[in-house]
């Protein structure tokens, strides 16, 4: 078959959401991965993710290219798919590269880093920018190929069991939170925990944590954080964009017939978009009756949305002395990042403060 009208005819397909293609059934051969995500069942929009890539690729190939999903635990626990793509253990993983931020603090910058970018503003620097060429050579070390394959879009600032009125209120607060936000709230006096998302509800239920951030109000609401924790802030600094990212083992891409190399890139796109209509359709139904049954939405005082910005930059450029491939990236990821705040401020900001006004 012509390339060309391979490609074509791929791309009409995943849009379309199946496809029918008995010529590459003929020809192509029958391969079975593995994929292990960081994610439990139980968060169908997040874990769904790499099942809507999965089944995207199966339709694509006649059922010749199979994926077969397990979630976090069930071959590895979530934050050891790294590990488990870079040594071969799994062909693929599905995950948020900020798990592995003890690893390299420059991996947080392909998911979110504190004040970071939207999901568009990730998305445009990935595809246009150079966020997809300097996040190559940085995963391509470890023997990985990393494509995203989803985003939560801004997330919320988490659920508190007392309010946050000043900066002071921090100090010694414990709080279920990791990565670049744990290093920077820190700064300010609060005790950053590291906590599985299914251990989170249990720990603050018992008390043993005072807060605890995870998503949005869609996947919140499933863990039930409204019935152990009063207050729900907004906005999630730490997260203006999360990017969700699937590793594939580079090896194994290389074995793939280059066909399936573009449906499988065809496939997470597809993914990409669809997790981001997901939480857009659910959040605000699920915001909604959280507040009906009680929670207080609050927002971060600016006092301490300052304190914790003027504590991520000292970081960054902490962080920035101390590592030069951070410091590559960080920097061209920043300069793309004014860029994108100066555009979306005069487009689509206005428009949306405008419409808001309306409501």
């Amino acid at each position: 078959m012509e390339r060309r009208s391979f490609l074509k005819n791929a791309g009409v397909g995943l849009a379309a959401g199946s496809v029918a293609m008995p010529a590459i059934a003929q020809n192509a051969p029958t391969i079975k991965w593995r994929l292990a995500s960081s994610f439990p069942k139980s968060l169908d929009t997040i874990y769904g993710g790499a099942e809507v890539m999965a089944k995207r690729v199966a339709e694509a190939t006649g059922g010749k290219f199979q994926i077969q999903v397990f979630a976090g635990g069930e071959i590895v626990p979530g934050p050891a798919v790294f590990d488990a793509v870079k040594d071969g253990t799994v062909e693929m993983g599905h995950t948020v590269s900020y798990y592995f931020f003890g690893k390299d603090p420059s991996y947080a910058l392909e998911t979110a880093v504190p004040f970071g970018m939207t999901n568009r503003q990730m998305d445009a620097w990935m595809r246009h920018g150079n966020g997809g060429k300097l996040m190559a050579e940085l995963f391509g070390k470890s023997n990985i190929l990393v494509v995203p394959c989803g985003n939560t879009t801004t997330q919320m600032g988490g659920w508190y069991r007392k309010e946050i009125k000043t900066v002071a209120d921090l100090k010694g607060l414990k709080i279920r939170i990791g990565g670049f936000a744990g290093a920077v709230i820190s700064k300010l006096g609060a005790v950053p925990q590291q906590i599985p998302g299914g251990d989170i509800y249990p720990a603050l239920e018992k008390g043993t944590i005072d807060a605890a951030e995870w998503i949005g109000p869609y996947d919140d609401q499933k863990l039930g954080f409204n019935k152990v924790a009063k207050y729900y802030y907004y906005p999630g600094w730490w997260e203006g964009g999360p990017q969700v990212s699937a590793y594939v083992n580079t090896k194994k891409w290389a074995e793939l017939p280059k066909e399936y190399q573009t449906i499988l890139q065809l496939a997470c796109a597809d993914a990409h978009v669809d997790m981001v209509a997901k939480y857009d359709a659910r959040n605000p139904t699920a915001l909604k009756q959280l507040v009906g049954s009680g929670t207080q939405l609050k927002q971060f005082p600016k006092e301490v949305m300052d304190a914790c910005y003027k504590a991520a930059m000292e970081l960054y450029a902490e962080t920035s002395a101390s590592n030069p491939t951070f410091k590559k990236i960080y920097d061209d990821y920043k300069k793309f990042m004014d860029d994108q705040i100066l555009w979306m401020r005069v487009a689509e900001g206005s428009y949306n403060n405008y419409m808001h006004s309306k409501r």
